[in-house]
């Protein structure tokens, strides 16, 4: 009888290539989802590893990684006005993702920032958050009434244009602010 040969093992039966595939895996999800410091380490095993073409492959992640950390350290800023100014500038390139990134870090550090209330309308506006910007820009106006000649002239607003809530908000009626403060009063008279 023929013996049957031993069958040979592939890279896939390899227990430490399925944990670098596992680790290259883990690192490209970090890094889609901008997580640059996190994928750094598991492509650091990767190239650590048995497989080759992972470890290369891994290699010119890794150097992206590096890259984009070496780049956000580069953007450290010294006022809120100079860290706005750079969402803005991420903003007219096109990058929203980052920008909102940003301007969200932007209002937890100051919330009551009306220019940074006003930069995340527009960017609402700009991504088709319709709701969200008008929202955003009436938060805004009540912080800074003066902003509303600015979203007039706004490009960045042009989605809003023909919106009639976005014309109550930019040229409101002066007349119904006075009217509601005269029904006030007459409601704290005695009877």
């Amino acid at each position: 009888m023929a013996q049957k040969a031993p069958a040979k093992k592939t890279m896939a039966d390899d227990p430490r290539y399925t944990q670098a595939l596992q680790s290259y895996e883990a690192g490209l999800r970090a890094m889609q989802e901008h997580k640059f410091d996190k994928a750094k380490p598991h492509f650091q095993k990767v190239i650590a590893g048995p497989a080759k073409e992972l470890s290369d492959r891994a290699n010119v992640h890794l150097n992206t990684c590096n890259q984009h950390l070496e780049r956000s350290t580069a953007t450290q800023f010294k006022t809120t006005e100079e860290h706005f100014d750079y969402a803005v500038s991420l903003m007219n390139l096109g990058d929203y993702v980052t920008a909102r990134e940003h301007l969200d870090k932007l209002l937890k550090q100051a919330p009551k920032a009306d220019y940074v209330v006003y930069g995340l309308a527009a960017l609402d506006c700009l991504t088709g958050h319709v709701e969200d910007a008008l929202k955003r820009l009436d938060e805004a106006l009540r912080l800074n009434p003066q902003l509303r000649y600015q979203a007039r002239n706004d490009s960045d607003f042009q989605n809003l244009a023909e919106d009639p809530r976005f014309t109550e908000l930019l040229y409101p009626d002066p007349g119904a602010e006075l009217g509601a403060t005269d029904a006030d009063l007459r409601e704290d008279e005695p009877a």
